[in-house]
């Protein structure tokens, strides 16, 4: 009956949260206190649930803008660093052959970044530049994921990243304070950001060991703070309605 319980269970657990000898030691000499291993399960099991929640976290942003059908609030600036971000960290990651559960997030985080900046570009009347955004990044992304895009030049865009995130965070912060609200910016989505940078320390540092991947988590998280802390600030503040032309 063991045999046959431990067929499923092990099926289901190596390799996605666990090698086989860390399975070993903990389902078959009952080693529950095996420090390494725990981290290693606790890392993969973090790791995967942040690639499974990102799959919904900027969702409530791109509903919150449709339903206003409106982007005020959103630094379009601040996207377009973001998505530099994502991307840089997707392709560092692919070209290194990092495990899906360290970085899979910035894949399904990308692409609803790019949604957002294309709906702030059509909420100011500019669809057509939206348009052709999308077909740029796509171009640009097909080359940085080409053998023709040298290693030096990825890890050159990976280390861009703590910039472009500071930089990205301090436009959306200063426009925040500019209106004195956070707009149609989502308490949702900045929440799941910040907690979700923080987990990814951890699991950047237990799964790939690249103490550039986990600098850049750790510069996102403190930026995240600050957004999340604003939008508690500003909990209670409201947008001003404008007025209609006569």
């Amino acid at each position: 009956m063991a045999a046959e319980v431990d067929g499923p269970l092990k099926r289901v657990l190596v390799p996605l949260l666990l090698p086989e000898k860390c399975y070993d030691q903990i389902f078959v000499q009952w080693d529950l206190l095996h420090v390494p291993c725990l981290k290693i399960l606790l890392s993969k099991g973090l790791g995967l649930g942040i690639v499974a929640g990102s799959l919904l976290v900027k969702l409530p942003q791109v509903f919150k803008i449709l339903g206003a059908k409106s982007a005020e609030g959103l630094s379009l600036q601040s996207v377009m660093l973001e998505l530099v971000a994502l991307t840089g960290t997707m392709v560092y990651s692919i070209t290194n052959n990092f495990p899906f559960s360290s970085w899979g997030e910035a894949l399904f985080l990308m692409l609803q970044t790019i949604t957002i900046a294309f709906l702030v570009l059509h909420y100011r009347g500019q669809t057509v530049k939206g348009v052709a955004f999308l077909v740029c990044y796509a171009l640009v992304l097909l080359v940085l994921l080409s053998p023709l895009t040298p290693q030096a030049v990825v890890t050159l865009l990976q280390a861009s990243n703590m910039p472009s995130v500071v930089v990205g965070r301090l436009l959306q912060a200063a426009t925040n304070y500019r209106n004195g609200h956070t707009g149609q910016l989502s308490a949702i989505t900045v929440f799941l950001l910040f907690g979700g940078s923080l987990a990814r320390i951890f699991t950047s540092i237990q799964e790939t060991g690249d103490p550039l991947m986990a600098g850049t988590f750790v510069v996102s998280s403190l930026c995240n703070g600050l957004i999340a802390a604003q939008v508690l600030f500003y909990w209670n503040a409201k947008a001003p309605h404008k007025k209609k032309k006569q």
